[in-house]
């Protein structure tokens, strides 16, 4: 059900106003829907193993795990600098990236600048989740863009990149 912001106040289902219907509860919403979107499409992408694309249409690879896909450089980050990036705490990031492990999507190796450190890095088969999430955002982005129309998803964006600066 959508709602406008003239039936805010009139629609029980939204009966707190203000407090439930504001730009930034829009926000969430379509980053949420974005998101949900943007691993669907992963689930079905024939690119990736088997495992992973398994693990997406099963739900068991979240958004959580796209912080790590969205902010994570291919020549890799320090645990500290990547939860920093995410605006996530080192601990929340470290159990993100120990479940990633395991779904072999990043490794934990030396960094070469600092032999006391880690770099957090993308598998092989992580570089393929990335690309597999490349490819799903640029779709999501076209089938936004359709669904809004053209001027309506650009205006859109220039003003989020606007009020995100």
């Amino acid at each position: 059900m959508t709602h406008t912001v003239q039936d805010r106040t009139s629609d029980p289902a939204v009966a707190g106003g203000a407090r439930q219907v504001h730009l930034g509860r829009w926000l969430t919403l379509a980053s949420q829907r974005f998101d949900a979107r943007v691993l669907a499409l992963m689930a079905v992408n024939d690119q990736l193993p088997l495992a992973l694309g398994n693990l997406a249409a099963r739900g068991r690879l979240t958004a959580s795990h796209i912080h790590i896909t969205r902010h994570l450089t291919r020549g890799g980050l320090r645990l500290s600098d990547l939860a920093r990036v995410a605006g996530v705490s080192k601990q929340a990031m470290g159990k993100l990236v120990d479940q990633c492990d395991a779904w072999n999507l990043v490794r934990r190796k030396a960094d070469p600048r600092d032999a006391r450190a880690r770099l957090v890095v993308f598998t092989d088969a992580g570089l393929g989740w990335l690309n597999a999430y490349e490819q799903a955002v640029l779709q999501t982005e076209e089938e936004m863009r359709s669904e809004l129309g053209k001027e309506v998803a650009t205006v859109i964006a220039i003003g989020l990149e606007a009020y995100a600066a």
